[in-house]
């Protein structure tokens, strides 16, 4: 019996995805990203197991609430358990639920699996944390190289993708990054959003509470006029 390990879930999400969204957080993530707002769920904890049935009954008590929304999967990076969503994601299908996945698509590996999953999922937000590889392996200790091919994968079956990209100060900011991440995504045409989401410091607490060096100490959220400028950018033709 396959089940997922949850770190948290919310009833009533706004951020991941269209309208009003069940959102599951699942354990473990590979990466270490720098700017991580959630190192809690870093760790493969075989804690919270929840079946794929329960997962679809607690979601159908809150389905007359899910106003133009749906489901989404989260993490940690939610296709270290591509088994447990793909079961899920099917039965949630069956009974009219939207399916998205928040991934940075580090896990790819052109499986079969991926073939299966892609039949339930209506929409994925992936995260391209930096379009220079090497930038991307400073950011997350690993390449972009997954999270590439994973967006082309997804363009080759047309499925809709929201890009969503971090803006740090001197690690994701500089124009050349972004012009070069432009022309990436010039070539996907399934891609209907671009979402800056600037670095803030709320996860600050959570490395000092679980004893984890915080890299970016002392870097500053971006300025409004520069947010303002990285959202025109992407939204420019």
């Amino acid at each position: 019996m396959v089940e997922g390990y949850i770190h948290s879930t919310e009833s009533f999400g706004t951020v991941d995805g269209p309208g009003i969204r069940f959102v599951f957080f699942l354990q473990g993530c590979p990466m270490r990203c720098q700017y991580c707002h959630n190192p809690d769920t870093w760790e493969f904890k075989k804690n919270n197991a929840i079946s794929v049935d329960n997962a679809v009954k607690e979601v159908l008590k809150y389905k007359n609430y899910l106003t133009g929304g749906g489901v989404t999967f989260s993490g940690g990076e939610p296709l270290c358990q591509i088994d447990f969503i793909t079961q899920t994601a099917k039965k949630l299908k069956q009974n009219g639920i939207h399916i998205a996945i928040d991934t940075s698509g580090v896990t790819f590996d052109g499986s079969k699996k991926y073939d299966e999953l892609i039949k339930y999922v209506d929409l994925f937000l992936l995260d391209i944390k930096h379009i220079d590889s090497e930038k991307h392996r400073e950011i997350t200790g690993f390449s972009n190289e997954n999270t590439l091919n994973f967006a082309k994968y997804l363009n080759k079956y047309n499925k809709e993708v929201w890009i969503r990209y971090v803006l740090c100060e001197n690690l994701s900011d500089s124009e050349t990054d972004l012009i070069d991440l432009k022309e990436f995504i010039k070539n996907l045409t399934c891609v209907s959003r671009v979402e800056v989401l600037p670095y803030h410091t709320l996860g600050v607490k959570k490395y000092e509470k679980l004893g984890i060096d915080y890299k970016l100490k002392g870097v500053n959220p971006p300025s409004k006029e520069k947010i303002l400028w990285a959202k025109n950018f992407f939204n420019e033709k």
